[in-house]
């Protein structure tokens, strides 16, 4: 049991998928909180530039 047990600590073969897996949250996390403290800033942004292409139609 000791020798399976050491030889599982010991495997490498699943660490780039973990790593990958890591990566790929900590981005999304990034993304989400960008998105949200820009969230209204860009949406004021598309008003106002919506507003304008309104009152600048015929």
């Amino acid at each position: 049991m000791q020798n399976f047990l050491t030889k599982l600590w010991n495997d490498e073969s699943g660490q780039d998928l973990v790593e990958y897996a890591l990566l790929l949250a900590f981005i999304a996390i990034a993304a989400v909180v960008a998105i949200t403290a820009l969230g209204g800033s860009i949406s004021d942004l598309f008003q106002d530039t919506a507003a304008e292409l309104d009152g600048a139609l015929p």
